[in-house]
This record gives structure tokens, sequence and C-alpha cells, in this order.
């Protein structure tokens, strides 16, 4: 009686069922991507040259048409003449002149030079940002529909 439950591959009452494996159901739909199983960078050793690293290596994913349009994209409103009849890039390259005229010693802490950089750049920084979130979004399908 063992020998004959141990070589059964049935389960008494369910005849037409047998002990292996059930087959896999793939579900699928149009809401949801295609399955891709996610990639840790932490595992694969060659990722950066053997080393283990969190970050691709292109990171940052420069392109110099973000830096040309953002400094164009930067230039052209800053040059409108809105402080006191004078834009802010003019007043900006006017006090690097003035700044220069007396050129072994620096610009002192009370010269309008410092409101003009930190002002300029920051608009600068501010552009290239948005137009690095806008260009790059936009070439990889971040705000698709």
């Amino acid at each position: 009686m063992a020998a004959t439950m141990s070589t059964a591959s049935t389960v008494l009452g369910l005849v037409s069922s047998s002990l292996s494996s059930p087959k896999k159901v793939c579900l699928s739909s149009g809401f949801l991507k295609s399955p891709v199983t996610a990639r840790n960078p932490l595992r694969v050793a060659q990722a950066s040259g053997g080393k283990f690293t969190c970050f691709e290596r292109d990171w940052l994913r420069r392109d110099l048409n973000v830096i040309g349009f953002g400094l164009i994209g930067w230039l052209a409103p800053s040059s409108i003449p809105v402080i006191n009849g004078k834009s802010l890039s003019g007043l900006f390259f006017d006090s690097i002149g003035t700044e220069l005229s007396h050129f072994p010693t620096g610009p002192s802490l009370t010269s309008q030079f410092w409101l003009w950089l930190v002002c300029w750049h920051l608009g600068l920084f501010i552009c290239l940002t948005f137009g690095q979130i806008g260009f790059k979004g936009r070439t990889e399908d971040y705000f698709s529909k």
C-alpha cells in the first residue's frame, strides 16, 4: 500500500490533476508597460571599470543645445533696458570694466559689481536648469500624454 502511494502522481479525489507545477499565466493590460527587469547598478561589476557605483556614467546628460539656447534665452531678456534705462547685462558688463580699471585691487564689498554678478548669474543658472529639465524631459518622454 505504501509503495502504491509513493509512486502515484495524482492526488486522491482529483484524478485529472497532477502534482506537476502549474503553467504560468501572463496577464497583460494596455495600462501596464511591458515587464522589464530592474537593473541594479551595484550588481553589474563592469559598469564603472570594475568599481561599484550607484549612478550612471553620464548622469549629467549634458547637451550643447541646452547650453547654447539657455545662454541665448538668458541674454535676450537680461538685455532689455528696465533698470533706470539700462539692462542687467549692460550694468554687469559695465561694472566689470569699472573694476578692471583698478586691476590689482579687487572690488570692494560695497561695490555694485557684486549685486549685478549675483543677479546675472542667478538668472543664467535658473534658465539653464529649466532648459535642461525641459529639453531632456521632452527628448526622454517625461511630458508625454
